[in-house]
C-alpha cells in the first residue's frame, strides 16, 4: 500500500512556529489631532523637567492638610450607615446566628471607635488646629452614635426591647381586690 503524503498544515501554524518580524507594518490611518512624536532628545528634556524635587509644604498648609484628612476620618463611619441599614434590612427580624452577629458587629465597630478616639486622630493633631480636631471629635462621636441608633433600631426590631406593657408584668405590682364595706343604714 502506498502512504499518501501528510496534508500541509495550516496556516496558522505556520504563524505561529515562524519568528515575527521587526519590521513595523505601515499605518494605514491617521494620527489623532493634537498627536506628537516625540523624539529621544525632548523625552530627556521632559524628563529633567519632571524629576525637579517638589517644595515642601508650610506649615499652615499641612494643618489644612491634615484637618481635610480628619473629617475624612470622621464623617467615614456616616458614609457605612447605608450599606449597614440595608444589611440589616436583609437579615430579617427572626433570631439566627446571622441576624445576631451582623447585630454585634453593628454594636462592636462604633463602641470601638468612639474608645479609641484619641489615638485614631492623634496623628493628624497638631498645637494650631487642636481647637479645630474638637469639632472633628464631635462628628465622628455623631456619625458613631447614629451607627449605635441604627443598631438600636435593628434590636428593636427583632423584639429584644422591653417596650411593651408585656415585657414587664413580672415587675408589676400586683393589685389586691379592694373589700368594700357596705354601709347599710339603720
Amino acid at each position: 500500500m502506498a502512504q499518501t503524503p501528510a496534508p500541509p498544515p495550516p496556516q496558522w501554524l505556520v504563524d505561529l512556529d515562524s519568528t515575527p518580524s521587526n519590521s513595523k507594518p505601515k499605518q494605514s490611518y491617521p494620527d489623532p489631532l493634537g498627536f506628537q512624536v516625540i523624539s529621544k532628545q525632548q523625552k530627556s528634556s521632559n524628563s529633567k523637567a519632571v524629576t525637579q524635587p517638589r517644595k515642601q509644604p508650610t506649615a499652615d498648609e499641612m494643618d489644612t492638610l491634615k484637618l481635610k484628612k480628619a473629617w475624612e476620618l470622621a464623617l467615614a463611619p456616616a458614609k457605612q450607615l447605608p450599606m449597614n441599614a440595608i444589611g440589616m434590612y436583609m437579615t430579617g427580624n427572626s433570631l439566627q446566628i446571622f441576624s445576631i452577629m451582623m447585630v454585634f458587629m453593628l454594636f462592636k465597630a462604633p463602641i470601638q471607635a468612639i474608645l479609641n478616639i484619641q489615638s485614631t486622630f492623634q496623628r493628624l493633631e497638631t498645637d494650631t488646629n487642636r481647637q479645630q480636631m474638637l469639632g472633628v471629635k464631635a462628628a465622628f462621636v455623631g456619625c458613631n452614635l447614629l451607627a449605635l441608633a441604627l443598631g438600636i433600631w435593628k434590636v428593636n426590631g427583632m423584639g429584644l426591647l422591653p417596650t411593651t406593657r408585656s415585657d414587664w408584668l413580672a415587675w408589676e405590682m400586683t393589685r389586691e381586690p379592694v373589700e368594700r364595706a357596705y354601709f347599710v343604714p339603720s
